[in-house]
């Protein structure tokens, strides 16, 4: 007991002192139960750098088709083309949601756009749907597409990942969201998902992104059928990227949802774990400025306990989310801006209205309507 203590403490002087955390810490702060210590030192990071800030913003989430090729093992949403949830929306249904989202919230910022990976879908498809969503709509960011999809991309297109951004940047792609990093680990992605994006090709497109002057998330998928070590290099492995590009805006952590997927017999992780991860991440990545509780996979009520822990954003009001609810998610499609603010001031922080570059659209005081 009093090893852990002293290798607790040798961690909590390295955080003061503002020193790099290394592997071995990231181990021993999974395997260590003090979550509440864990989660004060998380708390005093994520105010070094945000002060009371936590930031959400007011976008909507569009997901083209479920029609998809890859047949992951750890995904609920995608199908075949016969199936009877089978869907894919041209791109006039698609113009019609962006339509119907800026009649409904008129201060709405971003779009969410992202699909499965449809075997008959040419990648002219995507791009008309950006362009005329960006043509109608030049002041509303579009945020879409993963790296998974954007390699599938090249792969359909005969074009370099690089070639991909340039026709999407000039159709009006502004940034890209983190989703489909899951563990950068082909071991692990052999079993989840053997037919997308390896881990080295998951990174070479956020690098290309990068580059490129396009920021983007990054996420981890966890609670399946990865170590605690490849928790860890997964942090690393993104960590290290940012040092070279800066490009990443945001960590997202997702618990594995196991309902209705091919690990169904997984447990699905717990409160404690949950929190104790994103501590763990706000710590390991001291290069990301911001790490975000994705409401939805969640709870309502575990995103708002982690705003203790070390998380300084809460995403946004999403509108109608498929994916996540697909595996199970029992969380509404939706969340209402002002419920969002009085979440996050009962707390006692200071909720702040941001777009996807993270500019300030307005700050909420604790008393202000």
């Amino acid at each position: 007991m009093s090893n852990i203590k002293e290798q607790l403490s040798l961690i909590e002087q390295k955080v003061a002192a503002g020193e790099r955390l290394t592997r071995e810490d990231g181990l021993f702060l999974l395997k260590c139960n003090d979550l509440l210590r864990i989660g004060g030192l998380a708390r005093k990071v994520k105010e070094r750098k945000s002060g009371k800030y936590v930031y959400f913003n007011v976008n909507r989430h569009i997901n083209l088709t479920n029609i998809c090729a890859a047949g992951c093992n750890l995904c609920a949403f995608g199908c075949e083309a016969g199936a009877a949830q089978a869907y894919v929306m041209e791109p006039e249904q698609a113009l019609s949601i962006a339509r119907q989202a800026v009649q409904d919230a008129p201060e709405i910022t971003e779009l969410h756009i992202v699909s499965a990976l449809h075997p008959d879908k040419p990648f002219e498809y995507y791009v008309n749907i950006i362009r005329s969503i960006h043509t109608e709509f030049p002041n509303l960011h579009l945020k879409a597409f993963t790296a998974v999809e954007i390699a599938h991309f090249a792969k359909i297109a005969g074009l370099s990942v690089r070639e991909v951004f340039t026709v999407l940047k000039e159709a009006g792609l502004g940034s890209m969201p983190g989703g489909g990093a899951e563990i950068l680990n082909d071991r692990v992605r052999q079993i989840l998902c053997p037919n997308k994006a390896s881990a080295a090709e998951w990174l070479d497109v956020a690098r290309t992104a990068h580059q490129m002057g396009i920021r983007s998330n990054a996420t981890m998928l966890y609670g399946h059928v990865e170590t605690p070590e490849e928790r860890i290099d997964h942090l690393l492995t993104l960590r290290e990227l940012q040092d070279e590009t800066g490009g990443f805006q945001a960590f997202i952590p997702f618990p594995f949802h196991p309902e209705n997927t091919g690990l169904s017999d997984i447990k699905r992780t717990t409160a404690w774990e949950d929190l104790k991860m994103l501590a763990v991440s706000r710590l390991m990545l001291d290069n990301f400025d911001h790490v975000k509780a994705f409401w939805i996979m969640l709870t309502v009520p575990i995103a708002q306990i982690s705003l203790g822990f070390g998380i300084d954003d809460l995403d946004g009001t999403v509108v109608e989310e498929k994916i996540l609810h697909a595996a199970g998610a029992k969380t509404a499609i939706g969340i209402g801006k002002q419920d969002i603010i009085a979440l996050i001031r009962e707390t006692g922080n200071v909720p702040v209205e941001r777009d996807t570059l993270y500019q300030l659209v307005q700050v909420y005081d604790r008393c202000q309507a």
